[in-house]
């Protein structure tokens, strides 16, 4: 059986569409679908049930998927070793968010690069977790950080760290809201405040406020800036309140610069998660650099 066709079907298997499985190999949707229908012929068995979005593998194209894949895994990870040689570790595609990702996973991943500067080529996307992902399963990224799990064969996510939330403001709102009113009536404290968002949907702040008071924010957004690093720097200038993760904040926390409205028993939390597609953590940089990051949060939670 000729292992080119084999490599198609497994690509086409974990992508689930022809379309995505030719990006992904550098070859025209009409060769992918062309080398399935060969392959299909020879084992006289269809291996793929075409759909108007994408494909779903047969009974037959699942049992051959789980036989094939790992060898093909494996042949990939010997070709691509070569002598094992880590002065050339290939480049590097990253994409993520951009806070997380220029606050934790590229100064982690900087040091790879070594001392002379050679060997691990690095290159860096932010967007969001949609862009990421698709960007992912289209070939252009090497490995994804998200806060959602992705589903299907394609991707292969690990959980990297868990980021905690907390509802901060500037230290003249802090004195205005008062210490204790919080604890005493809850969110009907912070009614008609100033609040300082990355979207209009108050997506931190709405999360925050239904993990703690279990309910809907009432305010607006005040400030609207699509980087958690501007909504920070806003908060310190004293535009009012928002909901930060505790990593970005913390040294301005301990200077005082801004304060912590509330301290919950059980704080609100977010999973980011480290996605490859399948297969591709057999090549020597990509697992490399997974490993690395893995290690690396440890230290971040």
């Amino acid at each position: 059986m000729d292992l080119a066709l084999l490599r198609t079907f497994v690509t086409v298997h974990r992508a689930g569409s022809f379309t995505r499985a030719a990006a992904l190999l550098g070859l025209s949707q009409p060769a992918v679908t062309s080398q399935i229908r060969t392959l299909e012929r020879q084992l006289g068995r269809p291996l793929f049930l075409r759909q108007a979005r994408g494909v779903t593998p047969t009974s037959i194209g699942d049992e051959l998927a789980h036989k094939a894949a790992p060898h093909l895994d494996a042949l990939v990870e010997i070709a691509e070793s070569g002598l094992d040689d880590e002065s050339s570790l290939g480049t590097l595609h990253l994409a993520g968010p951009p806070e997380f990702t220029a606050e934790r996973a590229l100064p982690a991943l900087t040091r790879l690069i070594g001392d002379d500067g050679q060997g691990f080529a690095l290159r860096a996307s932010f967007g969001t977790a949609e862009e990421a992902l698709e960007g992912l399963g289209a070939g252009h990224h090497d490995l994804a950080i998200g806060t959602a799990r992705p589903r299907g064969a394609l991707f292969i996510a690990t959980p990297l760290c868990d980021e905690e939330h907390v509802l901060v403001a500037g230290p003249r709102w802090a004195e205005r809201i008062g210490a204790d009113a919080l604890r005493l009536k809850g969110a009907a404290a912070l009614e008609n405040l100033p609040v300082v968002e990355v979207h209009e949907s108050l997506p931190f702040v709405s999360r925050y406020w239904s993990s703690v008071f279990d309910s809907r924010p009432a305010a607006s957004g005040t400030v609207i800036v699509p980087d958690l690093r501007a909504v920070l720097a806003c908060v310190i200038a004293g535009a009012g309140v928002a909901v930060l993760p505790r990593y970005l904040c913390a040294a301005d926390l301990d200077r005082g610069a801004i304060v912590s409205l509330h301290e919950p028993a059980v704080p609100p939390l977010r999973t980011y998660f480290l996605v490859a597609r399948t297969g591709t953590l057999a090549l020597p940089h990509i697992a490399r650099a997974h490993q690395w990051l893995l290690r690396s949060a440890a230290a971040w939670c």
